[in-house]
């Protein structure tokens, strides 16, 4: 009874020295962060790889993409099997990439010394926003002042909202998908934009004011009588015109990671 206990132990003993080679034999790097818009190409890619005998790229942990071997590349039936490729840099380039994308990526790599090493990359795919519009939902003049609320929330879509004036950005505690404020004639401002943003695209809307509680020209049937909408016709057209070009001033979304130096061209 007491030599199967030993043998038992041992074996137990033999595994778990197992579980710690195989655990500390291959080598991990600190996780990169990567955001891309959905549509675009994007390339996963680590810099200055070793000279190596086997490269494997892993959307979980379980579930190869794609693996290269003796000069053969082998792409394994997943989603990516018709939208992915391998170039001479071992970088992953994913073609036309949807939200359901996200995921901690793993690149496997075999070096020549027979080292294995892991390198992650944390890819998070965005839609860029939709643009807001304005609601007017409080328009009211009292005492010589007025009582402006609007809203400009995007349903369906996670995003951050700043709202400007004459003066620029309003301060901290106003910027919400709800703009509540009460105008005075000597912090009056002839309009408000909205920006709603996400980390890859900005969009705005703009409501124009031609003197306190009065809105601008050319606002559309049912402002000021709860959830209309307003907006000085010209420059709306112009706003329009400048953001099907480029994101929004005044806030610019940060650069993104995705197929530098072209490497996902087809």
């Amino acid at each position: 009874m007491n030599s199967q206990r030993w043998e038992c132990c041992l074996a137990l003993e033999r595994l778990l020295l197992l579980h710690l080679f195989l655990a500390t034999s291959i080598q991990g790097h600190s996780q990169r962060q990567m955001i891309a818009v959905s549509g675009s190409n994007v390339s996963l890619h680590i810099s200055n790889l070793p000279a190596l005998s086997r490269v494997t790229w892993f959307y979980t942990a379980n579930q190869k993409i794609v693996e290269w071997e003796s000069n053969r590349t082998n792409f394994f039936n997943s989603k990516f099997k018709n939208r992915a490729s391998l170039d001479e840099r071992y970088a992953l380039c994913i073609y036309k990439v949807r939200k359901e994308d996200s995921s901690t990526y793993i690149l496997r790599v075999l070096k020549d010394s027979g080292k294995e090493e892991d390198w992650t990359i944390s890819l998070e795919v965005l839609d860029p926003v939709r643009k807001p519009g304005i609601k007017i939902q409080t328009l009211q003049e009292v005492n010589n002042s007025c009582h402006l609320k609007l809203s400009c929330e995007i349903s369906g879509q996670s995003a951050n909202y700043t709202w400007y004036g004459d003066s620029g950005p309003l301060p901290t505690d106003l910027q919400s998908p709800v703009l509540e404020i009460t105008v005075y004639r000597q912090n009056f401002s002839s309009y408000y934009t909205c920006q709603a943003s996400n980390p890859v695209s900005s969009k705005n809307d703009t409501i124009y004011f031609s003197s306190l509680c009065k809105l601008g020209k050319e606002c559309l049937q049912g402002a000021g009588r709860g959830g209309g909408e307003c907006r000085n016709g010209v420059m709306s057209f112009l706003l329009n015109e400048m953001n099907e070009e480029r994101y929004e001033d005044p806030i610019q979304p940060p650069a993104q990671m995705e197929d530098p130096k072209g490497i996902c061209e087809t």
